[in-house]
C-alpha cells in the first residue's frame, strides 16, 4: 500500500494468483501506462510499473507548448471516478478548461502526475533494458538498468514514442554521430528549450503541430526561422464552435479527434477497424489525420514566420560550421544557408528500433503488414504470448485514435481485462 498524499487515494493490490503470483510489467509512465496500470490495481492484478512518470512530456516537449487536443480528449483511464483532468483541476482550485482554451503541456504532467500518486501508486523510475522470455515456467525476465532482473507473468509496452523519431537520411548526414540538440541536426523530440537558437538561422522541416509550434517558439525567442513544407499548402484545424445546429452535427459528427465522420467511426469503433483488412488500417493510419496546426497557434505563425510550401529537401552539406541546403520549390531550384535544421519529420513505428526487446524476441513478432509495427490480438496482445503493446504501436492494428490520449479508456480497460482472465486461468 502507497502512503495517502492530499487528493490521493492508497492503492492496494489485492490478491491474485496467476503464474504463481508474478505481477505484470508495465514498461513505460505516461498516458498508456498510467492508464494500464490503473487498469490492472483496480483488477486487482499484481502490477510494477517502470519509467519516468509523464517522462516524454517532460523532457521531449520544448517549453511553452501546448496540447493540440481538447480538454474532453486528454484524460487518463480508470475505472474508479475522479481522475478526469477536470476533476484535477476542480481538486486544485484551477478554473475548468474549455474547448477555446490550449492546454498548456506542463498542465498535463501535473495532471499525470496527479493521477499517477491517485490512482497508480509507485511507479519505479528505473529504466527497463531488457525483456526477454523466461527460459522456463512461462513468463519475461526484465533487467533494469541499475542491474535488478525481475520474473514477469506479462509485459505491457507502454513506451509511446520514445526513441522512434524519425530524421529523414538526407538530413541525417549532417551528423555522422547522430542527430541531437548539439548537433547540425536535431528532431524536435531532444529539446525542452528553444531559446539556445535566439540571434541563429533555424530551418524547421515539416508541416505538422510540432513543426510549427516549434517555429512560433523559435521566433519568439529570437531566432530568424524559415518552415520548409513539402505540401503545396499549410493545413489548421477549425476553431470549435459551442453551439453547432443539427444539420452541422449531422454532416460532421464530433469526436475527440475533430470533426467528420471517419474520425467519428475510428474513434467509436477501435474493435471494428481491427477487423478490416490490414491494408484498409494502414491507409486509415495514414490519411486519417494529416498534419496540421492548431486553429489557436496560426495567428503567432501566419504572416509572422515565412513557410515555404510544395518545398523539399534534396541534399545538406556542411563546412562544419553551418548548413546549405539545396531544395525544391515548387519545380525550381533554391538554395537556404542555416545554422542549424530542426526536424519535425515525425515518428517511424518500428520494432526493430526497440532495442530492450531482446533480438529472440523482435524476431518472434508478427507485424502488420505494411508497416513494422505488432499485429495485436482483440487484448492487445502480440504473437509472443503475455508481451502487449499500447499507445502508438497500437494504431495500425487498432486505427489512429491510438496515437492520442483519447485512446487510453479502450486500451487500458482491455488489456486490464485480457490479463486478469488470462493469468488467472493459468
Amino acid at each position: 500500500m502507497t502512503q495517502s498524499l492530499p487528493g490521493q487515494r492508497p492503492v492496494r493490490d489485492r490478491g491474485f494468483g496467476g503464474r504463481a503470483g508474478l505481477p505484470v510489467v508495465v514498461v513505460g509512465a505516461g498516458p498508456y501506462g498510467l492508464s494500464v496500470a490503473a487498469h490492472l490495481r483496480a483488477a486487482g492484478v499484481p502490477v510494477r510499473i517502470f519509467g519516468q512518470v509523464m517522462g516524454s512530456w517532460r523532457h521531449a516537449m520544448a517549453t511553452g507548448m501546448f496540447l493540440k487536443s481538447t480538454p474532453d480528449a486528454v484524460d487518463l483511464s480508470t475505472p474508479e471516478p475522479g481522475g478526469r483532468l477536470a476533476d484535477f483541476r476542480r481538486l486544485h482550485g484551477e478554473p475548468e478548461l474549455t474547448e477555446l482554451t490550449p492546454i498548456p503541456c506542463e498542465v498535463f504532467v501535473r495532471y499525470g502526475t496527479w493521477f499517477q500518486k491517485r490512482h497508480v501508486g509507485d511507479v519505479d523510475p528505473a529504466r527497463v533494458v531488457a525483456v526477454d522470455r523466461a527460459p522456463s515456467g512461462g513468463g519475461f525476465l526484465v533487467r533494469l538498468d541499475d542491474g535488478r532482473e525481475l520474473r514477469s507473468a506479462a509485459v505491457v509496452v507502454a513506451t509511446g514514442l520514445n526513441g522512434l523519431a524519425h530524421v529523414p537520411g538526407e538530413l541525417g548526414r549532417l551528423a555522422p554521430e547522430g542527430p541531437g540538440a548539439g548537433a547540425l541536426v536535431s528532431h524536435t523530440s531532444h529539446h525542452t528549450d528553444l531559446s539556445p537558437f535566439a540571434d541563429r538561422r533555424v530551418a524547421v522541416v515539416g508541416g505538422g503541430q510540432s513543426a510549427l509550434e516549434s517555429a512560433a517558439l523559435l521566433h519568439e525567442a529570437g531566432a530568424d526561422v524559415r518552415v520548409l513544407v513539402r505540401a503545396p499548402r499549410v493545413r489548421w484545424g477549425m476553431r470549435p464552435q459551442s453551439a453547432r445546429s443539427w444539420a452541422e452535427r449531422v454532416a460532421r459528427p464530433a469526436s475527440p479527434l475533430g470533426t467528420g465522420w471517419v474520425l467519428a467511426a475510428v474513434c467509436t469503433g477501435p474493435a471494428a477497424v481491427r477487423r478490416l483488412p490490414a491494408p484498409a488500417r494502414m491507409l486509415l493510419f495514414r490519411r486519417a489525420l494529416g498534419p496540421s496546426g492548431g486553429w489557436w497557434l496560426r495567428e503567432r505563425v501566419e504572416g509572422v514566420v515565412p513557410v515555404r510550401t510544395s518545398c523539399r529537401v534534396l541534399r545538406a552539406d556542411t563546412d562544419g560550421s553551418g548548413t546549405r541546403l539545396e531544395l525544391a520549390v515548387a519545380g525550381r531550384s533554391a538554395v537556404l544557408d542555416v545554422d542549424h535544421v530542426l526536424a519535425a519529420t515525425g515518428y517511424r513505428l518500428d520494432l526493430d528500433a526497440m532495442a530492450f526487446l531482446t533480438p529472440g524476441v523482435r524476431g518472434a513478432l508478427a507485424r502488420v503488414p505494411g508497416s513494422n509495427a505488432p499485429r495485436l490480438s482483440a487484448g492487445f496482445e502480440s504473437s509472443v504470448p503475455g508481451l502487449h503493446f499500447t499507445g502508438s504501436l497500437a494504431a495500425p492494428a487498432f486505427g489512429p485514435m491510438l496515437r492520442f490520449v483519447a485512446g487510453t479508456e479502450f486500451a487500458a480497460a482491455r488489456v486490464a481485462r485480457h490479463l486478469a482472465r488470462s493469468l488467472a486461468a493459468r
